[in-house]
């Protein structure tokens, strides 16, 4: 059996996140799988290095599936870029090695949060980004982002409350930095629980508001949910790159 890897890029604003539903296919595993489905005539499950929320976007995911199917994957690729809805691209699509999966193979993930920091309008980014046009203190949050660095125990930064495997994470590099109108917070970790990122990035900008403290931030390893800063909105969010 063949092992198949793709490369993924995806607009997710009308997308209930990645994760197949039983109820409908309006996700980007089932939209996917669907195609998959179709161009090979068999069914195909897919696995990916993490799952994306309801209306987050992705430049860099993996993902891989098996397949019995002799279609090359120059015609693969070209099959799929045909089927596929043009909010969902791929970009490469090869063979690898029987042992390959997307997420448990993956050592590093680098996620992007944009907010649009201006009272302008912000009319072709509106999908991209969580528009925010009060006065953050960028310096502060990019200084509280350096407290999250190391391996720590994230519970209050999982939005699922009845989460029984390891809560334990390692952040390696979180930057917060303006570029133009924007503000991007840019975190790489081994691996990140349900909602983290957002939740990340709305304690930081309580911070950047002058809502919280910033030596509060050691106090929240290991903490409960409510003590953690709000959830950001899905749709300033992208996982950019997943290093194997």
């Amino acid at each position: 059996m063949r092992n198949i890897r793709l490369d993924v890029c995806y607009d997710g604003t009308r997308y209930s996140g990645w994760q197949r539903q039983t109820s409908h296919d309006n996700t980007i595993q089932g939209k996917l799988e669907t195609a998959l489905s179709r161009i090979l005539s068999e069914p195909i499950e897919i696995s990916a290095s993490g799952r994306t929320d309801t209306g987050v976007h992705a430049i860099g995911q993996v993902v891989n599936f098996h397949t019995d199917a002799a279609m090359d994957c120059t015609e693969l690729l070209a099959q799929l870029r045909r089927y596929l809805p043009e909010d969902i691209g791929i970009y490469s699509c090869r063979e690898v090695s029987p042992r390959f999966h997307a997420r448990l193979n993956a050592l590093e993930k680098t996620y992007r949060y944009r907010v649009w920091n201006s009272e302008l309008p912000c009319v072709f980014e509106r999908r991209y980004v969580a528009e925010m046009p009060e006065k953050l203190d960028v310096e502060a949050m990019h200084e509280a982002a350096q407290l999250f660095l190391g391996t720590h125990d994230f519970s209050a930064f999982c939005a699922n409350r009845k989460m029984k495997k390891s809560t334990v994470r390692t952040i390696k590099a979180f930057s917060v930095e303006r570029v133009g109108e924007e503000i991007h917070f840019t975190v790489t970790g081994n691996g990140f629980l349900h909602n983290m990122v957002r939740i990340l990035v709305g304690t930081l900008i309580e911070v950047g508001r002058g809502e919280r403290e910033m030596d509060s931030i050691p106090m929240l390893f290991g903490a409960k949910r409510e003590q953690a800063g709000f959830l950001a909105p899905g749709k300033g969010l992208c996982l950019m790159e997943v290093r194997y």
